[in-house]
């Protein structure tokens, strides 16, 4: 007899079963599909009239004898398999198994496993099928789209992933009718789903664990009722608590479904002690011959061992906290927002909390020219205050309850802190932060690197690592945290090299770096202004040191002015969400990154982004930081940071900067190793024009983008490389201007006048040595020689990138070698021993001489001696014959 292999879920089947099985026999065409037991309601009304469509047996339609495969879809549980469990444990019999769920203790084994945690196992089907490039119907794209919505609530679930979403859209490409998925998807309960609902929500018993809401609703039935999980969902919508879990007795077996919408209470986790499983956000268990209220007991034990503590206002808060006094008059408010970047101040009088004035407050009173009022007269009074103690989820509530952007943290009635809206949205979107501990976004929390240490040692030289594991110890034994910050972390998670290393100290950082040197032998230049100082060793290394500190900028492009204060608002202070990472340095937790503003997340994104809108107003010279860095790390403006970028153009906020600070990222840039794509991209925000005013970009566009390569093959012929790389692309931008433009540029940039001479050599030479390069006929040796000598060596990569042919370029080659290597043998020593006395002749002589050589007209020292004899007796009053 021909073996069979089938296709099977769990009893019970939900949607979910129905399009995986219905997608299995997309992969595995001679595999039969054969419910295990029954269906639910919405299940059997879509097979009413789909059964000669999809055609699936029943159990009793098949020889259990010949099933040599099961493909096992949506469980992997034995127990769920109603009659067909046996064939799990049949001698010889192969499993393939396909699920969503997580290994549960007893689950069958399979001989191919695709497990993996998305919303849906249709998901990881369609996937599979789309690998194979497997034609569906929209009939079979409708049914894997039901599927996939029910098991993830139409996309709404904790559970749902981007790969579940990205399913529903190729289905709905291939043609899936939604009409027909909301038809059995929205189905009405039927009159023992109601009844049953009614149980549980008469039943329900609301808890409160370590801050956590819990419902749990009991019921007991005397046969099964489909939908539990459905129901759940409708309890969730009706009663909006922090888990739910719904216990019901059927058919002699108590039946669990559990939800839970916060990261402290993973039920999945309270579920697996009872033997289920599922996601953290939403699982389920059976378990037979017990009573209901015994295991809602045994439930509530579970998740009293399970839940974890909320985060607290104390965790997320800022402090200190910048107060004024009601006295305090609107427009010193408004200054002080401004300097801090906050949005709201609170109002004391003493250590009393008396109210608090929001930026929107002192704008109306600034409006109506009320600026010199005191703050008493616009401050909010009723005001809503948390303790340390209060979890976010109450203070979020407060929050949207209210309409308020903060809320003052009080202890003893003592300001002790302020929690801010966006404060909570970190925490609301998996970036909970605890000050001074282990730091990191939801997103890292299963990175593999979330501690980098291993990382820093692969990435820092050996000295680096004693440095800091030293500045750590001195650190913890002074009371101190300290963290290694900034460019440090972003280049170690790009696998980049880093020798630039900056320490912030919350302490006193010149004392700490006083201890670092005298520790490690080194010296230390203190900067008592700015609160850093540099230490130097003495195998070269250095290391810069920093008290935590903030910057505020008195008015638009200012220079910043510095307070010390607390790591989070040094990092805020900086200019990307990139380089405000920060890695702890300290002994108790060496090498946890600490990301407060999703740096991370953005570097593994692609994306660049500002920490507040404000960014480029307060230094506009961040957007030439930020084009470098997108070129650099071959990343991109996210789009909120490109329309600020936009509006700091239009609004000409680049022109409000000293033109030495533009010179300074400008010369960064010119520094890049491909400046062209950097200056290309200053063209395209409009840029170019208020950087280099009168030079039209269209006219060296190429020349800039084949300049590289000209450094290169330069570089190759190992002669003649540039004193300064930067002026290369500055000569480059400034070759098809004249004069005036040139020297308008060169000077608003401050170049001495060494770097002036440079330019002026290049606007009056470069075409011409490309002129007698081009036409080598035409000129000798020598005047070719002199021609590339009337510029620079950094005018040396122009030349060639104009040279259009092999054979110019193998001349500039022969001119440059002859210049470097080809010098005469005699010099002044050998004149003044011919009995020639030293003066202005000397120099004219040696370079005849050079020039001859040059022209092969001397090749000898005695051909050179005899030379200048004749070309020194011809020049009459040069010489003085002993």
């Amino acid at each position: 007899m021909q073996a069979v292999e089938i296709i099977t879920s769990h009893t019970n089947t939900d949607m979910d079963a129905l399009a995986s099985m219905v997608a299995a026999q997309k992969l595995y065409p001679g595999a039969v599909m054969v419910f295990p037991g029954p269906l639910l309601k919405n299940v059997e009304e879509f097979m009413a009239l789909h059964k000669d469509t999809l055609n699936v047996r029943t159990v009793k339609d098949i020889d259990r004898d010949l099933v040599k495969r099961v493909i096992l879809v949506d469980t992997k549980t034995a127990g769920r398999l109603d009659r067909l469990a046996g064939l799990l444990e049949k001698p010889g019999i192969e499993i393939h198994i396909y699920d969503h769920h997580p290994r549960g203790e007893g689950d069958a084994t399979g001989n191919v496993e695709v497990v993996e945690m998305v919303g849906a196992t249709t998901t990881l089907l369609v996937e599979k099928m789309r690998e194979s490039n497997i034609v569906i119907t929209p009939m079979e794209a409708t049914v894997f789209s039901l599927g996939i919505y029910e098991d993830t609530g139409s996309l709404v679930f904790p559970s749902t992933t981007p790969r579940d979403a990205g399913a529903v859209a190729y289905l709905l490409a291939q043609g899936a009718n939604l009409s027909v998925v909301a038809e059995f998807l929205e189905r009405p309960l039927s009159e023992k789903q109601r009844s049953l609902l009614k149980t549980l929500l008469v039943s329900a018993e609301k808890h409160e664990i370590n801050g956590i809401k819990i419902l749990i609703a009991k019921g007991n039935v005397d046969e099964f009722i489909g939908g539990l999980d459905l129901l759940t969902h409708k309890l969730v919508d009706f009663i909006h608590l922090d888990a739910v879990f719904t216990v019901v007795e059927m058919d002699d077996r108590v039946h669990i479904v559990a939800r839970s919408s916060i990261p402290e209470l993973s039920v999945k986790e309270v579920l697996e002690g009872l033997g289920g499983g599922g996601h953290p956000a939403a699982a389920s268990a059976i378990i037979k011959k017990a009573k209901v209220d015994e295991v809602a007991e045994l439930l509530l034990e579970a998740i009293r061992s399970k839940v974890r503590p909320p985060a607290t206002a104390a965790e997320i808060m800022s402090s200190p906290v910048k107060t004024i006094t009601p006295e305090t008059i609107i427009e010193e408010a408004g200054r002080l927002m401004l300097r801090y970047g906050h949005t709201g101040l609170p109002v004391v009088r003493g250590e009393q909390v008396v109210g608090v004035i929001s930026r929107r407050d002192v704008e109306k009173a600034t409006h109506h020219g009320l600026g010199h009022a005191p703050a008493k007269g616009f401050m909010t009074s009723n005001m809503i205050t948390v303790s340390p103690a209060t979890p976010v989820s109450i203070v979020r509530e407060l929050m949207i309850r209210h309409d308020i952007g903060r809320l003052p943290v009080l202890k003893e009635g003592k300001l002790v802190g302020i929690v801010s809206r966006t404060d909570v949205l970190r925490t609301l979107h998996g970036e909970v932060q605890v000050r001074h501990k282990r730091v990191y976004s939801g997103s890292n929390a299963e990175h593999p690197h979330t501690n980098i240490r291993e990382l820093m040692c692969r990435g820092l030289a050996a000295e680096y690592m004693e440095i800091m594991e030293h500045a750590g110890k001195i650190a913890s034994s002074m009371g101190y945290r300290i963290y290694a910050a900034g460019g440090i972390v972003r280049d170690l998670l790009l696998g980049m090299d880093c020798n630039d290393i900056d320490l912030v100290v919350e302490g006193d950082g010149i004392a700490l770096a006083r201890n670092l040197s005298r520790d490690l032998g080194g010296r230390v230049r203190v900067h008592p202004k700015f609160y850093t100082a540099t230490v130097h060793f003495s195998n070269g290394r250095q290391v810069d040191v920093a008290t935590a500190r903030v910057e505020f900028y008195q008015y638009p492009a200012a220079m910043p002015q510095i307070e010390t204060s607390s790591l989070h608002q040094d990092l805020y202070r900086r200019d990307f969400t990139i380089n405000a990472m920060a890695v702890s340095l300290n002994s108790d937790d060496f090498g946890y990154i600490v990301d407060y503003f999703g740096g991370r997340e953005d570097l593994e994104q692609g994306l660049l982004r500002v920490l507040h809108n404000l960014s480029f107003v307060e230094d506009p010279t961040r957007i030439l930081r930020g084009i470098r860095f997108e070129k650099r790390y071959n990343i991109t403006l996210e789009p909120q940071t490109l329309k600020l970028v936009n509006e700091a153009v239009c609004n000409n906020m680049l022109a409000r900067v000293s033109k030495e600070r533009v010179w300074e990222e400008l010369k960064y840039i010119l520094l890049e190793p491909r400046p062209s794509s950097v200056l290309s991209r200053l063209e395209e925000l409009q840029l170019w024009d208020s950087i280099f005013a009168d030079v039209e970009y269209e006219e060296v566009k190429n020349t800039l983008n084949d300049i590289h390569r000209s450094i290169k093959v330069l570089r190759s012929w190992d002669i003649a490389e540039p004193d300064e790389l930067w002026m290369v692309y500055f000569i480059a931008v400034l070759h098809r201007t004249n004069w005036e433009t040139a020297w308008a540029i060169s000077t608003q940039y401050n170049l001495n006048k060494r770097q002036v001479e440079k330019v002026a050599a290049a606007l009056n030479g470069w075409n011409r040595a490309v002129e007698g390069l081009e036409n080598p006929a035409g000129f000798s040796t020598s005047e070719l020689a002199r021609r590339v000598m009337a510029v620079s060596r950094e005018s040396y990569p122009l030349i060639l990138t104009y040279l259009s042919n092999n054979t110019a370029r193998r001349r500039f080659r022969q001119v440059l070698t002859a210049i470097c290597y080809d010098k005469p043998s005699i010099n002044g020593k050998d004149l003044r021993q011919l009995g020639y006395k030293p003066g202005p002749a000397f120099k004219k002589a040696l370079d005849a001489v050079w020039q001859a050589r040059l022209d092969g007209v001397v090749r000898t020292r005695e051909e050179e001696l005899s030379y200048v004899k004749e070309y020194l007796s011809g020049y009459e009053g040069a010489i003085d014959s002993v």
